[in-house]
């Protein structure tokens, strides 16, 4: 394949830089946390981040003295100061529920994140008020007009909200009118639904699992998946005349997000299943009374469980060019399901390595996720090629860069593997399919120009080593120190003296490259 580097190219949205996820706000209180996240900023380019639990009990956010509501954003501030000065911005996700406003006790995670909708909406909303109003005058109305303001975390599971669809609609009114009232330059959105779904489950007030039917076919992906409460969201906001500056949900490429019986444990869908709810979304929005309403999928990863070995694994970071690729420009973010293993909804982790979401574990230690979004993080703004094994790209000095990856044939009716703390299905899947040879031939470059090729492949990922290590569950400083020193494969590529370079490259199953222009 001939690729002329002179040609102008067309625009390619960099969509996985927008967004990136977190736990909870708490956690943004340690130095290590922070640390990481200066690094994946500098390294991966997000432009934004979200995380749960801003008003959860942890942060002390409201206080009651002598029968007074006092508030107090202190923790809230200690987070967002470090955020804005890392250089990346919030979307704020309004949740959980504050003790002191809670109409009961029911809590999720072992940090009892309240789930209960507020005893009063009328407090709720002062408090949403008082803290917006607070965001502008510490930071700024230009700062905060480029924030993001969303409404709960998947209200339609019962492990996230004990409400009914109404009182979670009712919630999104009354923050909307808070936020609004303090400018109506501020964004708000929802419904921060998980995930898509192919029944009826979510169709009443709460969700009735009897309804479920992915454990009752072989092949999911024959059924019709759709999102959840989007359409019933944005018909309520209609008639309520209320704005919806952006839609968010979470397209999880599974069906068993806390769905409290594990009946579709090991159900995933196919590789293109985001490309084809993506499809689906635009599709009800554009009918919709907000039909230029900016898309956000807030949380997307291969698993909703923080114990999947895949999130560890080469085969992510395949799944995450493909995907990404794929669906770029196709909404204003996509958000990977999280930047850090310091996360603790189960628990902290167990071992170095334990399925956690993050592309960094607790130690620091990079898995190929965080090369993932390096790699498209450093393509261009001008896409020149692309095929199913690699995209072409120059950037605004008209310097190069080719970002191979493979993504095995055999594997394109799943996504790569779900193991729920057992790692040994990871072999299975590293061994599929065959090697692939990719050659071409870079045409109308600079005399001599050179290229540095970076190649990520199996033995030289921290998991594969602490494997060989023996799986210890706690490092010795050598052995950290080795894992955290694993880079990817290096070598030079220069161009001729008539500006043309031959690139030959053999992918083995799960590969990823990057071949960029110095």
């Amino acid at each position: 394949m001939q690729i002329n580097c002179k040609k102008e190219g067309k625009y390619l949205a960099h969509t996985w830089s927008e967004c990136i996820g977190a736990g909870r706000a708490c956690e943004g209180l340690r130095t290590e946390w922070q640390r990481q996240l200066k690094e994946v900023v500098k390294d991966c380019g997000f432009k934004y981040i979200r995380f749960h639990g801003l008003l959860a009990e942890d942060m002390f956010p409201v206080n009651v003295k002598n029968g007074v509501i006092q508030y107090n954003w202190y923790y809230i501030d200690q987070v967002y100061d470090c955020l804005l000065e890392t250089g990346i911005r919030p979307i704020v996700e309004l949740g959980f529920m504050p003790p002191a406003l809670a109409s009961g006790t029911a809590t999720c995670f072992w940090w009892k994140a309240n789930i209960t909708p507020p005893e009063d909406f009328e407090q709720w909303e002062e408090m949403i008020y008082q803290l917006v109003k607070h965001f502008v005058e510490r930071y700024g109305l230009e700062e905060v007009s480029n924030w993001y303001f969303e409404v709960w975390n998947e209200p339609n599971l019962l492990g996230f909200w004990t409400g009914t669809k109404s009182e979670y609609f009712h919630l999104y009114e009354v923050s909307v009118e808070a936020v609004k009232a303090v400018s109506e330059k501020l964004r708000v959105g929802g419904p921060a639904t998980s995930n898509y779904v192919p029944d009826d489950r979510f169709d009443y007030e709460k969700e009735d699992t009897s309804k479920h039917k992915t454990h009752l076919v072989e092949d999911i992906n024959e059924l019709e998946w759709r999102g959840v409460w989007i359409e019933e969201f944005l018909a309520f906001c209609e008639k309520k005349n209320l704005p919806v500056d952006f839609v968010s949900t979470h397209p999880y490429p599974t069906d068993f997000a806390l769905d409290g019986q594990n009946i579709s444990r090991g159900k995933t869908r196919k590789v293109d299943s985001l490309y084809e709810d993506i499809e689906w979304l635009r599709a009800v929005i554009q009918k919709s009374a907000y039909p230029d309403v900016e898309i956000h999928l807030t949380e997307w990863s291969s698993s909703p469980t923080s114990r999947d070995y895949s999130h560890d694994s080469l085969p992510e970071a395949a799944y995450i060019i493909k995907s990404n690729i794929r669906c770029s420009g196709m909404m204003n973010s996509l958000s990977y399901w999280v930047f850090t293993d310091i996360f603790e909804e189960a628990g902290g982790g167990p071992e170095p390595f334990h399925g956690g979401f993050g592309l960094i574990n607790m130690h620091g230690i990079k898995k190929p996720s965080y090369y993932a979004y390096k790699f498209l993080n450093s393509l261009g703004d001008r896409e020149l090629e692309r095929n199913s094994n690699y995209i072409v790209t120059k950037n605004q000095d008209g310097k190069v860069q080719i970002l191979f990856y493979h993504y095995p044939d055999e594997m394109t009716n799943t996504i790569p593997i779900v193991t729920y703390g057992n790692i040994d299905p990871i072999d299975k899947v590293r061994n599929m399919g065959q090697p692939k040879t990719i050659e071409l031939v870079l045409e109308n470059l600079e005399p001599n120009a050179e290229f540095c090729m970076e190649v990520l492949h199996d033995k030289n990922t921290p998991l594969t080593v602490w494997r060989d290590m023996g799986m210890p569950n706690n490092l010795t400083k050598k052995e950290e120190m080795l894992l955290k020193s694993l880079e990817p494969d290096k070598y030079k590529v220069v161009a001729d003296d008539q500006g043309e370079a031959k690139i030959s490259i053999e992918l083995k199953p799960w590969d990823v490259a990057l071949l960029h222009q110095i």
